[in-house]
């Protein structure tokens, strides 16, 4: 559905992307990451055909972004990390407005509209001035004004940025149903986010792709070891000793209150071992549990691990 090759862009000397490529199929929901100024949003809007590419190539159902950009405005639906909306009209002034200027005919533009206000909940504030609503309404409306048109792919930057804890599950949740029907493409900060609501996810850092893969694909490929977690009641019986005279196990680091980090080799099936070390020193074990490679682990390990120089 979607297919991007050897993507560059430059900004006069400065070069945002460089030669990146990514296929995204019908259904998917796609998590776009990367640091600050890594060239997410670019990428996205060339995708969008808001920006052309210096060279390479980016097609959406065979569409290409440049040449047929009119095309690809029918079936996809952009939401920027600031919403495209006019604060002086009314909610549902707007989306008509948005309606009318993405083709819809003039005798569809009043179901179209009702149908994107009950999806994004937007109904008890209809009538209000767009400008008086809070920023979680407003990101409604802003997300409303991408869908208004029923687009099949939905290409969303940053879409809880802003937001309070409350707004941030609403808008989270909304998505997470506008999935079961569109292809989506996500953009966001807040990586469990990315967890909860995308299969996959590519991660671009400093204008080039670092990595396209699934969670588990990418925590079995960049797994180098395992780690276990130890709670203990009792915790002056040299615990920290008696762990790192364990064979396969490569350090322990204190957490919280008696609480033990035990970095091991990978497939090492400590936890036994540990278990009877325990009963034999009278630790009284509260919990032993594996600690699993979280997605934070994989983004800093591939934006931030990769660029240190070797010692």
């Amino acid at each position: 559905m979607i297919e991007v090759e050897n993507l560059t862009r430059y900004y006069g000397t400065r070069r945002a992307i460089n030669n990146i490529s990514f296929q995204i199929e019908k259904g998917e929901v796609v998590g776009f990451l990367g640091p600050n100024g890594a060239g997410k949003s670019t990428t996205m809007n060339i995708i969008s055909c808001i920006l052309p590419a210096s060279s390479g190539s980016a097609k959406i159902n065979g569409f290409d972004t440049f040449e047929q950009s009119l095309e690809i405005r029918k079936i996809i639906g952009y939401l920027p990390e600031t919403p495209p909306i006019y604060p002086d009209m009314t909610v549902a002034d707007f989306l008509k407005f948005s309606a009318g200027i993405r083709g819809i005919n003039s005798k569809k533009i009043p179901s179209a509209v009702e149908r994107v206000i009950e999806k994004c909940s937007i109904k008890d504030v209809s009538h209000r001035i767009i400008g008086r609503l809070s920023k979680g309404y407003q990101q409604r409306v802003g997300l409303a004004q991408a869908m208004v048109h029923d687009p099949e792919i939905l290409i969303l930057d940053e879409p809880t940025v802003g937001l309070d804890p409350i707004q941030i599950i609403e808008i989270r949740k909304l998505i997470q149903e506008l999935a079961a029907e569109h292809t989506i493409i996500l953009s966001s900060h807040i990586l469990p986010e990315i967890t909860q609501i995308c299969k996959r996810v590519i991660i671009i850092n400093e204008g080039e792709i670092a990595a396209v893969d699934s969670l588990g694909g990418l925590t079995a490929s960049l797994r180098k070891s395992e780690r276990l977690s130890l709670t203990v009641r009792n915790s002056e019986n040299n615990i920290e000793e008696g762990l790192n005279n364990l064979d396969q196990v490569i350090s322990v680091s204190l957490g919280e209150e008696n609480q033990f980090f035990i970095e091991c080799e990978l497939r090492s099936n400590l936890q036994d071992e540990i278990a009877k070390l325990a009963l034999e020193k009278n630790w009284g074990i509260v919990e032993l549990k594996p600690v699993p490679m979280t997605l934070e682990d994989i983004f800093l390990k591939l934006t931030l691990e990769e660029k240190e120089p070797a010692a």
